[in-house]
């Protein structure tokens, strides 16, 4: 693979990046309809393609915050043509990696010595390359080490990269602005987070160790004294990532036993620690032949405050959609119901939250759920289409939810998209506080 031995770290450069993306887009929309004037009937794959090819090598380019967005778009089915989704979904693992100069550069800024002056044994070569760092085998002590290593430059520039992209991100995801700016404060919040590999080690400890007797997952080893800000050191987890595990043709049952230990996973550390793995897509894990998970990057971890939580878990548990005054009181505190609403809008945007929150929770109304099953896949996509093109929501004067739903429901999309994936049939844990009238008595009844 190609490697970069520059990435543009000023706000001048990388802005300029960004317009030139923007230039490129703008050429190809023009490309495209020059030739829909001699072919009518001709589709807009090619200029998606176009669109996606561009927009994605000026953000590997850029590695950070501009390439995370990439990796998010990436995971969501629903908002981009099929061409973006598989381009983004390069940027999980498989960025363009730093060269060995730049590597041996950034170990000098952080423990003032050279890779090969740490370990017993250092590959230049990167075997992943992501959005904020890229990953190198090691070894030390007879132990094979994975070795994160941060693109230089990407912390500081967070801030400025989301300012820059607003615009790009307006025209490209048909959103206005202040839909972007209601959440820009609590991406731009999770992005530093994940540049602080510091902040990551404690988590990562933490949760691995609070996770560890959590059936069928493997968690590495990590070393402190082998990490920085911006260097991270861990044990090496052998596995496939998503797309190549699926191609071995793994047994029914070694996919159901994964895609256990995933809900497992989070269904504990958001009901029991409430703070979660907030960054559910293929390159976060290393699934193996025996049906072990291993879980690595621990980068962007959501804490959920209490108040959140209590509200927005009570409306999984279908009976208190039956209280339409606690519903409501619910709604208002999650912001899906504004004080500026009429009347008509409240009933309006309560029957269409009821409806979206019956369909993303079915998986909680049961014992256990089929993620193998299209149509309910498809219709939960069909669901986002129309949701976008519901004037009431497009006109709405302020953009609904509460911030915090952001990382949350981004975190279940993802996971609910790896399922599907994998096929896979799960037992459906949840806090008996969760589990509705219904829902038990079909238990006692089966019981």
């Amino acid at each position: 693979m190609k490697t970069q031995n520059h990435i543009p770290t000023s706000k001048v450069a990388r802005a300029s990046q960004f317009v030139k993306a923007g230039v490129k887009v703008g050429g190809n929309y023009l490309k495209h309809y020059g030739k829909k004037l001699l072919d009518p009937e001709l589709t807009k794959e090619e200029l998606h393609q176009d669109n996606a090819t561009d927009i994605y090598k000026a953000l590997s380019e850029l590695k950070g915050s501009a390439l995370k967005m990439a990796q998010m778009l990436s995971m969501d089915r629903s908002i981009l043509p099929r061409a973006y989704i598989d381009q983004f979904a390069m940027s999980q693992y498989s960025a363009p990696p730093l060269s060995g100069p730049l590597v041996v550069k950034l170990f000098r800024t952080y423990f003032g010595k050279t890779p090969q002056q740490i370990y017993d044994q250092f590959d230049m070569n990167a075997v992943n390359a992501a959005s904020i760092g890229q990953v190198h085998q090691a070894w030390k002590d007879g132990k094979k080490l994975a070795v994160k290593v941060q693109y230089p430059g990407v912390a500081d520039s967070v801030s400025s990269d989301l300012r820059i992209a607003k615009p790009l991100a307006i025209r490209l995801l048909n959103l206005n602005e202040k839909d972007i700016n209601r959440y820009m404060g609590e991406v731009e919040s999770k992005l530093l987070e994940e540049t602080d590999y510091e902040l990551e080690l404690t988590r990562s400890m933490y949760i691995s160790e609070q996770c560890a007797s959590i059936p069928n997952l493997v968690f590495p080893t990590y070393y402190p004294d082998l990490s920085s800000k911006r260097i991270l050191t861990m044990d090496w987890l052998d596995g496939f990532h998503l797309k190549d595990f699926l191609k071995t043709n793994p047994s029914p049952e070694i996919r159901d036993r994964i895609g256990q230990a995933l809900w497992d996973f989070y269904n504990y550390q958001i009901h029991d620690l409430r703070q979660v793995h907030a960054d559910p897509h293929p390159g976060n894990f290393l699934m193996r032949p025996d049906g072990t998970l291993g879980v690595i990057d621990f980068g962007c971890v959501k804490v959920i405050p209490d108040f959140f939580y209590d509200n927005y878990f009570r409306l999984i548990n279908f009976d208190t959609l039956d209280d339409d005054r606690a519903t409501m009181e619910i709604f208002r505190n999650l912001e899906f119901i504004v004080p500026e609403d009429s009347p008509k809008e409240q009933a309006f945007f309560a029957d269409l939250f009821k409806k979206m929150i019956v369909l993303l929770g079915k998986p909680f109304a049961t014992q256990t759920f089929d993620f193998g099953d299209n149509t309910y896949f498809d219709t939960v996509y069909a669901f986002a289409e129309d949701l976008a093109n519901v004037e009431e929501l497009k006109n709405s004067k302020v953009a609904r939810g509460s911030q915090h739903g952001l990382y949350i429901n981004r975190t279940y999309f993802g996971l609910y998209s790896m399922l599907n994936e994998l096929k896979a049939k799960v037992v459906t844990h949840k806090p008996d506080w969760l589990i509705s009238r219904r829902l038990r008595l079909e238990m006692q009844n089966a019981g």
